[in-house]
């Protein structure tokens, strides 16, 4: 299969995902469109490391996994960015009973 067709994929998923993030202001949906933007990331990193390494016709069957590696790496952390923020979102919902991401100015004060 063609790299283009997982660029292309790739560059789709990232564009709602920035739209998503830009227009919405429920922050569960923003955090579910920052996560559709990381999985278009880790979905390049792997076709990038499998094509990088399919052109140099390396007969090791452990060879392309880098991009899984960071693919992993990546999940970790994104993984913790949501249990951070969703114990954010939840104090926020307990204390304004709405996950309106306009009441974020209310911590200011």
């Amino acid at each position: 299969m063609p790299i283009n067709y997982y660029i292309f994929l790739s560059v789709a998923l990232f564009c709602i995902g920035v739209a998503g993030v830009l227009t919405r202001r429920n922050a569960i949906i923003i955090f579910m469109c920052i996560e559709l933007m990381l999985n278009a990331t880790n979905l390049l990193l792997v076709a990038f490391s499998k094509m990088h390494y399919a052109n140099m016709k390396v007969m090791n069957p452990n060879a392309g996994i880098d991009g899984q590696i960071f693919v992993f790496f990546i999940m970790v952390v994104a993984a913790a960015e949501v249990c951070v923020g969703l114990a954010i979102i939840a104090m926020l919902y307990r204390n304004t009973h709405s996950v309106d991401v306009n009441f974020l100015n209310r911590l200011k004060h």
